[in-house]
């Protein structure tokens, strides 16, 4: 390109293109520009194009005139005199931005830059019409830009609704695949297929959290000691673990915006109560270490109990660790006795808080108790059948809250009858027509009102309990095979297994002085052995 100063009548051109998506540029839509500013050039006397400027997949309504290097450098040239007009196919090429780009054309017109549109022209400054029109422009070119933001977002969470794939990288455990559908760009749309193999390994990562307690650090390491590596071919990262454990694709749903789609059977891999244990476990991982969880919270720890352990006295959680038993006798022998477990009382050794608890318990003899009282519990489960535990906890329970909706909705009719009645009477009473004057009549109409407004909240209540009690016996099946699946299998299993076992069935254990151990059981396995 020549570089012609300006002399007599000649004037410097720069050009500026400028698209916001790829698709834009798939289409040609730069040359398209391109081709409209030369030919547009061509008819104006004295114009010369010395520079050309190409934005591409840069959006004008999301991006800052200050974050875009053509903008910056236009600017530069322009306080250096390098050129004398700025030509753009339309005027929203600068931006759509209502509360900046129209500054921007301004300031190029304060630096003695001409600013012109092939379709629109020249932006003059000259009247304060001339400021409210280039105001009044790229306000409406936002607007444009923010009804096309939200049609496209409206209709993704429709798409996402639908259970159509939108886009993005496959998840660890699938693949991408041709779906056969082509879009109005001509293009075969992907979808999502299940990749057995890493399907297995997923189901590996939420078996091994779930039921052997371990955490995203161990897991990642699990996995990078088998050289197993993500689609990037990168190790695992333990945020990379939390991802695949929150992902709710596993459990065949697609989420995006804030909107969740339908079941879509074929893509779940993760059995839904593995999926909500999962969850329940990262949310009480999450909790402050002061606060009351049920979940063993260090998987590779020597002792049996840990999580759900606390102080009698106190409440702090109690933490483990070992010592080797030394001792010196008399005689001057020092014996050495082994390495001992024990949990200490955090808040009494550390000072954190009054305790007249003990500082320390024998791990040995604490967990002997709770073992007992597992034991126990598994011998009532499997003398326990499910049909007897339905009929003793739901049915006697359901049937009166039920009872109780009738009685509310039959009393509620009666109200809303009594009220109409009242209000019809109101008339008769203004006009002495009536036995009872208008302030007993409005007395009783707000009395009406409150008893009939105390009672929707009341039926409300009753119906979530009821949706409540119906929820639970459809995860009585779950619970109860669980329990039982926990009594045959506890001997046998890992150490790792065994405490997420204890800590899933027992909600909390609390430790006291001369060892008084209190147990409670969580309310989805106790109502099996109550």
């Amino acid at each position: 390109m020549t570089t012609t100063t300006q002399t007599g009548s000649i004037k410097r051109v720069y050009c500026l293109y400028r698209v916001s998506t790829v698709g834009q540029v798939d289409k040609n839509d730069i040359p398209l520009q391109k081709n409209s500013c030369r030919e547009f050039v061509k008819h104006q006397q004295g114009w010369v194009i010395q520079k050309e400027f190409q934005e591409k997949g840069v959006s004008g309504f999301k991006i800052s005139a200050d974050d875009r290097d053509a903008i910056q450098e236009l600017k530069t040239a322009a306080e250096n005199k390098e050129f004398d007009i700025l030509l753009v196919f339309m005027f929203d090429r600068i931006g759509r931005i209502d509360n900046e780009t129209p500054f921007v054309v301004e300031w190029f017109i304060k630096h003695g830059i001409e600013v012109w549109s092939v379709n629109e022209g020249e932006q003059k400054m000259d009247s304060h019409v001339d400021k409210l029109m280039n105001y009044i422009r790229f306000w409406q070119a936002n607007g444009e830009s923010q009804k096309t933001s939200i049609r496209v977002k409206s209709r993704l969470r429709q798409l996402v609704e639908e259970g159509v794939f939108t886009g993005g990288v496959a998840p660890f455990g699938y693949r991408l695949v041709k779906s056969g559908i082509i879009n109005k760009k001509g293009r075969e749309l992907m979808t999502l297929e299940i990749e057995p193999r890493e399907a297995n390994l997923v189901k590996t990562v939420f078996n091994l959290s779930v039921k052997e307690g371990y955490g995203s650090y161990i897991m990642a390491e699990y996995l990078n000691d088998r050289n197993i590596v993500t689609h990037n071919g990168a190790r695992f990262q333990p945020i990379t673990i939390k991802r695949m454990l929150t992902n709710e694709i596993y459990h065949g749903y697609y989420v995006r915006g804030g909107v969740k789609s339908k079941r879509i059977e074929e893509l779940q891999i993760i059995d839904d109560d593995i999926f909500e244990e999962a969850q329940k476990i990262l949310r009480q991982r999450k909790v402050n270490r002061d606060e009351k969880t049920q979940v063993s919270l260090i998987a590779k720890s020597s002792t049996m109990l840990g999580g759900n352990v606390y102080c009698a006295h106190c409440g702090k959680k109690l933490c483990s660790n070992s010592y080797v038993n030394k001792y010196r006798t008399k005689d001057g022998v020092l014996h050495e006795g082994g390495r001992k477990y024990r949990y200490m009382c955090a808040g009494k050794a550390m000072h954190r808080c009054e305790c007249d608890g003990q500082t320390v318990y024998s791990a040995e003899k604490v967990d002997a108790v709770v073992l007992d009282a597992l034991h126990k519990c598994f011998d009532k489960i499997k003398s326990t059948p499910k049909s007897a535990v339905i009929e003793k906890k739901y049915k006697a329970i359901v049937s009166q809250i039920k009872k109780e909706i009738k009685c509310l909705e039959k009393e509620n009719s009666s109200l809303e009858r009594k009220l109409k009645e009242l209000t019809e009477e109101i008339a008769s009473a203004l006009l002495g027509d009536s036995k009872f004057t208008p302030d007993i009549l409005s007395m009783a109409i707000e009395n009406t009102k409150t008893k009939l407004h105390d009672n929707v909240s009341c039926l409300a209540e009753k119906r979530h309990q009821l949706n409540c009690k119906e929820e639970e016996m459809g995860k009585i099946d779950y619970h109860y095979e669980q329990f039982r699946s926990w009594a045959d299998e506890f001997e046998s299993a890992s150490s790792e297994r065994k405490k997420m076992i204890i800590c899933t069935l027992f909600k909390e254990i609390n430790v006291g002085r001369g060892y008084d151990i209190e147990i409670l059981m969580d309310g989805s396995y106790e109502q099996f052995v109550a």
